[in-house]
């Protein structure tokens, strides 16, 4: 990737937090993308930004949950207002939700789960893509998984609902924004090490299973999720678009 590869863009991060979108965060930054960031929790929000800022970046955070309609509109016109526009929108928040067999889920943990890994999606690339329409360019991702897509896994019967439904998202606006210039895109990271990783993974024997799960027999830095997030965001992935771009360490094809 050369350097500087999002001078003069404005991008959205969701999730920015932690983990995945944080890592994002700060790459995104070193290559000159000018930021908005949103997630729940306002205090790392501003450590974030105040860490871009010393490096020498331009961030602002939005404080706010995906499931709103007003949190996804203020992110983008907070974009609109501060930088100009909107070029770059990384849809990354989510959250596993409850977790156990699908016999047992209670409607109202099923919807929360759908509306924090689909719904809060839709309403973001919403407004986004309606955006970007309007200046004929833009790149819009999102975090999907291979839960649902080439993996099922026990006990996530929702959120492997919601993943497989971004990733059908994805591509029903990519054929629809492809003639105006913008490329939408789903990425399916394998396991990585977040704090909401780490819940599943805290004993040693977890970690060395869920490792041993993928090909490469490790799991992720957020910092390598967010390499591809960032091949997808710039011009290098020009002639990509409506994609399911697995970055899963080869735990889609592994079965040893």
């Amino acid at each position: 990737m050369s350097a500087q590869a999002l001078a003069g863009k404005t991008a959205i991060i969701t999730g920015a937090s932690s983990g995945i979108g944080r890592a994002a965060a700060l790459r995104f930054a070193r290559e000159g993308a000018r930021l908005v960031v949103g997630a729940r929790r306002g205090d790392a929000l501003a450590h974030l930004v105040d860490e871009i800022g010393r490096a020498g970046g331009d961030a602002v955070a939005c404080i706010g949950d995906v499931r709103s309609e007003a949190h996804a509109d203020a992110l983008v016109d907070t974009a609109l207002d501060r930088y100009g526009g909107l070029d770059i929108a990384f849809n990354n928040a989510g959250s596993t939700g409850a977790m156990g067999p699908a016999t047992g889920m209670s409607l109202a943990d099923w919807r929360d789960t759908i509306d924090t890994n689909l719904t809060g999606m839709f309403l973001g690339a919403r407004r986004q893509l309606a955006a970007m329409l309007d200046t004929g360019r833009g790149s819009i991702i999102f975090t999907s998984t291979f839960v649902g897509h080439t993996v099922g896994m026990p006990g996530m019967a929702a959120y492997a609902a919601a993943k497989a439904g971004v990733i059908g998202l994805v591509q029903v606006l990519a054929a629809e924004a492809g003639p105006h210039g913008v490329r939408v895109n789903a990425l399916l990271p394998g396991g990585t090490d977040t704090p909401g990783a780490r819940d599943f993974i805290e004993a040693p024997e977890s970690r060395a299973f869920v490792e041993g799960l993928h090909a490469l027999k490790r799991i992720a830095e957020p910092a390598e999720i967010a390499e591809a997030a960032l091949f997808l965001a710039s011009d290098a992935s020009s002639f990509v678009t409506g994609s399911a771009m697995r970055v899963d360490g080869g735990i889609s094809i592994t079965r040893t």
